[in-house]
């Protein structure tokens, strides 16, 4: 089942990576960097295109959900660790120049902030009325992707932030910070797997093409939310505290 393509996500990876090759030219990359923000843009790709997309907006709440986790846990974190921070400080110093768009930008990547839009935008999503409302009027459906990245890049900003002028948290903060940074979607994935009831009549009234319920559609969903929203933060905490412990190394050697 190759699914549909949609040209205007296709056309923001291409100038993603349009620009990404012609700030190469005057801020070199490390392959790893590189690797990273490529597959950032096919992450986005994969999700937004094919089955994965097809499934998501007419059959399957499971499938919506894998996107979901694909636009909030695994593109935004690849993007920010595939800058370059010289590529990143270049990106932000037109709005670093202007005293309104400075203060908006050195506001929102401060933890609580950032966490705050990172949570709002994550659950208000999931409610009912705005999730159904999604699904059936495609431009609202869009609105609701870039918001879901756009919060997500912000709440891992303070762990991965490649900028010196948006620097990271220390260390010992990042951890702190991670520890609850994955609560906000373990709250929503365990009110939706342990549902009474269908939530989203979208996918009550949808084709079946499987042999789930549309309820247990709803709980597998939940599920694969549940499981990863603590696995990934789990994963980065215990990067975080190795290279904490590699930097203390290198300060006492």
């Amino acid at each position: 089942m190759p699914g549909s393509i949609h040209p205007e996500v296709v056309l923001f990876a291409a100038v993603a990576a349009a620009l990404y090759a012609r700030a190469l030219r005057r801020t070199p990359a490390t392959r790893g960097q590189a690797a990273r923000f490529v597959g950032a843009l096919a992450a986005v790709l994969l999700a937004l295109n094919g089955p994965l997309h097809d499934w998501s907006d007419w059959y399957l709440f499971s499938a919506h959900m894998v996107q979901h986790l694909v636009l909030t846990l695994v593109a935004p974190p690849l993007l920010l660790t595939g800058l370059p921070p010289a590529m990143a400080d270049g990106l932000l110093r037109p709005v670093l120049a202007r005293r309104w768009p400075a203060a908006a930008a050195r506001t929102v990547t401060r933890p609580l902030p950032a966490f705050s839009l990172y949570a709002v935008g994550l659950i208000g999503w999931h409610f009912p009325a705005p999730y159904n409302a999604a699904l059936e009027m495609h431009g609202w459906h869009v609105v609701e992707h870039v918001v879901l990245m756009a919060t997500a890049l912000i709440g891992w900003w303070p762990v991965l932030s490649p900028a010196r002028t948006l620097p990271p948290l220390p260390y010992a903060a990042q951890l702190l910070y991670l520890f609850v940074f994955g609560m906000p979607m373990t709250v929503v994935a365990a009110m939706i797997a342990s549902a009474d009831q269908v939530l989203y009549p979208f996918y009550e009234a949808a084709p079946r093409i499987t042999d789930l319920t549309p309820l247990a559609d709803q709980r597998l969903g939940g599920l694969i939310m549940w499981v990863p929203s603590g696995l990934i933060p789990l994963a980065a905490f215990t990067i975080v505290f190795f290279r904490w412990v590699a930097a203390e190394a290198d300060e006492t050697a």
